[in-house]
């Protein structure tokens, strides 16, 4: 039979991971996220005996996280905003694949919506928490979790300008490409 401390570790390591891709979300800098994840990881270690074994040790760790984050913002005080983008606008390499110019578009999409409404679409979305679950991270109610998510949504719509699911996959011209190659 393993021990706690072995059954910890394993399950500790199997959300890495994870919290690492919900840090870039928080932080959008991968430097700054292996920080977030790394402070996470050592109070997780340090407070290890508080955590029940065999509760969703996903949902705990990213609670830490996230309150973790919040306390790094509130020290830092007042950054550069750029609502607009236009510095990151000149910082960035412009992709050579449609989709990574989605994802770009996603991104700074993403970047627009207000941190209740990322945060929570990015739990459901992204990291495959229930509404249950995310109401917990955030410590708010189920029915705030998914109003914020269905807010979100609608905003994505409207800054990526989409109207339907036709608006989803590659354009006309680049899927009737791809389907003469299987004809």
């Amino acid at each position: 039979m393993e021990e706690r401390g072995e059954v910890f570790k394993r399950d500790l390591l199997a959300c890495l991971a994870s919290l690492r891709a919900f840090a870039i979300t928080l932080s959008g800098k991968s430097d700054h996220a292996d920080d977030l994840v790394q402070d996470t990881i050592l109070k997780a270690w340090d407070k290890q005996d508080s955590f029940e074994l065999g509760t969703n040790m996903k949902a705990w760790l990213f609670t830490i996280l996230r309150n973790e984050f919040y306390t790094q913002m509130r020290k830092r005080g007042r950054e550069v905003q750029d609502a607009d983008g236009a510095i990151i606008g000149n910082l960035a390499v412009h992709p050579a694949q449609y989709g990574k110019l989605d994802l770009t578009d996603f991104s700074k999409a993403l970047d627009c919506l207000p941190d209740d409404q990322r945060e929570a679409i990015v739990l459901i979305g992204a990291s495959g928490f229930s509404y249950e679950e995310a109401a917990e991270i955030c410590g708010c109610a189920v029915g705030t979790i998914k109003s914020r998510v269905s807010r979100a949504r609608a905003k994505l719509q409207e800054i990526l300008q989409i109207d339907g699911h036709s608006e989803y996959g590659p354009d006309a011209d680049s899927a009737r490409v791809t389907m003469r190659s299987f004809v």
